[in-house]
């Protein structure tokens, strides 16, 4: 049996573990960047009773037209749950603000977790670098972890790349051209607010579900959309 992730006692941001047996199906779901009517049609297909678990990936606000009503659709069911995102954590740090949510809808986001985690299962926004335990991770880390190259940021290696591991890291942040799925990483940020797919990862079933948005909402360059491919690990990086 997989030992559950640990994570830095000091780390500025709570974490959860839940327990799967509780839930008759998980979905795991990419970012959505405040496009609430593509939420509504993913739910719609996904159909998730009281009894399915349905986790984000984080970065459910910002950019697109609806950041309160994806925030206000999330937290009106308790079976819905999202990791915070690097676009949250601006929100928490002041760096950035949202003139439509209230005092209730900030202290959401700063109550959400960095991680969630079930079995051999692992949501950040971010990703998990290979290379040093999870306890080491930072969350900068967590939230914002693409390339294995220092200081880079869209340069091969990416982590989920190269990825042979456990657990299982289901990820955003990163645009992917088509879903990453692996034995190692799920990547499910498919762009939908970029006029992208917004895509979820039915659990139980292994299998992908999307939909596509009513529009794009921002505009994005091709380079910097990923075409992720299985790469052979890198040592030393």
């Amino acid at each position: 049996m997989t030992a559950h992730p640990t994570f830095d006692p000091a780390l500025d941001a709570p974490t959860r573990r839940i327990d799967a047996s509780a839930w008759d199906d998980i979905y795991v779901v990419g970012d959505v960047h405040g496009c609430r009517g593509t939420l509504e049609r993913l739910l719609g297909e996904l159909s998730p009773t009281d009894d399915d678990l349905v986790v984000f990936v984080g970065d459910l606000v910002r950019k697109g037209p609806d950041s309160k009503g994806v925030l206000d659709l999330v937290r009106e069911r308790e079976n819905l749950v999202s990791v915070r995102g690097n676009n949250e954590q601006k929100l928490v740090d002041g760096r950035k603000s949202i003139d439509a949510l209230t005092d209730a809808d900030y202290e959401y986001v700063e109550s959400m977790p960095v991680a969630i985690s079930w079995d051999d299962a692992l949501v950040v926004h971010g990703g998990i670098d290979h290379r040093k335990p999870v306890v080491e991770h930072t969350l900068t880390e967590l939230l914002n972890n693409r390339s294995l190259v220092p200081e880079a940021s869209y340069e091969r290696p990416y982590w989920f790349e190269t990825r042979r591991e456990s657990p299982r890291v289901f990820f955003g942040h990163t645009v992917l051209a088509d879903p990453f799925v692996t034995d190692h990483a799920v990547g499910l940020d498919t762009g939908c607010v970029y006029g992208g797919q917004l895509t979820a990862y039915d659990y139980r079933a292994d299998e992908l579900v999307t939909v596509e948005p009513p529009e794009t909402y921002v505009s994005r360059s091709a380079d910097s959309i990923v075409d992720a491919r299985v790469a052979d690990p890198v040592e030393g990086q």
